[in-house]
């Protein structure tokens, strides 16, 4: 341990983002970096428990789903021994970069600092460390040492896809990863805003599996362009991490009788898309320039895309949420170590008060009716609140009379979540399915019904954090292994 005192010394501590006024009007990402003596006090106050919850990896008691050994490259941050760090961290995590970017730090939910105060920046941490690294020309391919002469296709190139497919590299496999889109990188590339992970980080490390061996196949769907039963038949093993890709719709009146209602996924992506072929002057993506933007949905990818509205310099921007708002502090149902239920307010909540001076989001609230006008345009929306009353042991959002409400918009968004995999390749494949459509392929062996084929991630588990997709997709791995040593 190095500063044993250290978490009683100093105060949880994070670099400022940049500016709202500042980062509103570029696609940069928006967080900084710190120097090494700011880290340094950051990295002493780990108290270096004895039972460090903060890499548990539980589903319901919270911790880092990799298992990182986080007080161990806490204490030798402190002591300025970051390539040693790094060889700590890379031991349990594949991609620091994304993970320290834009995971929600379950790790910092479980640290025994935040019990009765404020815990450990572990994800600033973890991040300085690979971005260091990568800075100082210190991360170099790793060539696997010796072939096994056995083949595996990994479909999909999100977190879990390259984790798989870099967990067989080093294990000795010949990888060949399809992915339908134009880059590779799955959500890391598309579903996430630059300002949030830039794609340069993404295509770096993409650029790297390469050099370790990694063949990538782009604007290839299996299922669609490249007959399934082709690479069945083509490799010795097929991981299935294909995400859990398909969109959850809004039942209201008028959904589909106007135009100007687009999914958050499709938004997003073809924001990117344009982004990085031309910075926006192909006009190909959808624009929220002048518009009222309404936004069903009040998760991360709901802000979002509120970040994005703003940066193409929306009229207005509204998020509803069906959920009431959370407390802004732990309920004695929510205790420490499980991951914190408070509300937060993200970088896109930030600027949109910066911008129009409240808080973008209104609680408890559902669209009941959606207008058109005369060239069947969305003109309006038309909302509800809602209370949530049980019913026969169920939950449900129950209309408040008098609360109706109708609001302009000529843009609406839909982020309201995924509710599992496509099902294409399922079909085409004959896989069983679970209750809720994801692939069933039972933890720990990911061997789907089909004999050589298994599943990772979104696609196996349903939508989740980019951290679990990578565990997924390691565990995955090794399951691939075991079987073709068989």
């Amino acid at each position: 341990m190095g500063k044993p005192t250290g978490f009683l010394e100093y105060e949880r501590e994070l670099p400022k983002d940049r500016p709202a006024e500042e980062r509103m009007k570029d696609w940069a990402e928006f967080h900084t970096h710190c120097d090494s003596k700011f880290l340094c006090k950051q990295a002493a106050r780990c108290m270096n428990c004895g039972a460090p919850f903060c890499h548990t990896g539980d589903p319901v008691v919270g911790g880092c789903p990799l298992g990182n050994l986080i007080p161990e490259w806490n204490d030798l941050v402190y002591h300025g021994k970051i390539e040693e760090a790094y060889k700590r961290l890379s031991k349990t995590s594949n991609f620091p970069e994304f993970t320290g970017r834009v995971c929600p730090a379950l790790c910092e939910g479980s640290c025994t600092a935040g019990l009765n105060g404020d815990a450990v920046t572990v994800k600033n941490i973890e991040v300085h460390i690979i971005d260091y690294m990568f800075e100082n020309g210190k991360i170099q391919p790793r060539i696997p040492k010796f072939s096994t002469g056995k083949s595996v296709a990994v479909i999909g190139s999100g977190p879990s896809g390259l984790a798989c497919a870099d967990t067989l590299n080093q294990l000795g496999y010949k990888v060949t990863v399809f992915e339908r889109s134009d880059r590779a990188g799955g959500l890391l590339m598309y579903g996430i805003p630059n300002m949030k992970l830039d794609k340069k980080v993404v295509q770096r490390r993409i650029d790297l599996l390469k050099k370790e061996g990694i063949t990538f196949i782009t604007n290839t769907e299996v299922g669609k362009n490249y007959p399934a039963a082709k690479v069945v038949n083509e490799f010795d093993a097929l991981v299935l991490c294909c995400g859990a890709t398909h969109p959850r719709d809004l039942q209201a009146d008028g959904r589909n009788d106007v135009k100007g209602i687009h999914f958050a996924v499709d938004f997003l992506k073809a924001n990117t898309k344009s982004l990085l072929d031309s910075e926006l002057a192909d006009k190909k993506y959808i624009s929220a320039e002048g518009k009222d933007v309404i936004i069903v949905g009040g998760g991360d990818t709901g802000t979002d895309c509120v970040g994005t509205s703003i940066r193409h310099g929306c009229k207005s921007v509204t998020q509803l949420e069906i959920m009431p708002e959370l407390p802004v502090s732990r309920t004695a149902a929510n205790h420490w170590p499980q991951w914190p239920r408070i509300k937060k307010v993200d970088y896109g909540q930030e600027e949109a008060e910066f911008l129009y001076g409240k808080d973008p989001r209104e609680y408890l609230t559902t669209v009941t009716k959606i207008v058109g006008d005369e060239n069947g345009d969305i003109k309006e929306v038309h909302t509800v609140k809602v209370e949530w009353v049980s019913e026969n042991g169920k939950m449900f959002p129950k209309p408040i009379k008098g609360t109706e409400k109708v609001m302009p918009c000529q843009l609406m968004l839909l982020a309201m979540g995924f509710t599992g995999p496509e099902d294409t390749l399922i079909k085409q494949l004959s896989l069983e399915t679970d209750a809720r459509s994801n692939i069933k392929a039972q933890y720990g062996k990911f061997e789907t019904s089909l004999k050589g084929v298994f599943a990772a991630g979104d696609a196996r588990r349903g939508q989740s954090l980019v951290v679990w997709a990578i565990h997924e997709g390691r565990e995955a791995a090794k399951a691939v292994d075991e079987y073709l040593k068989r």
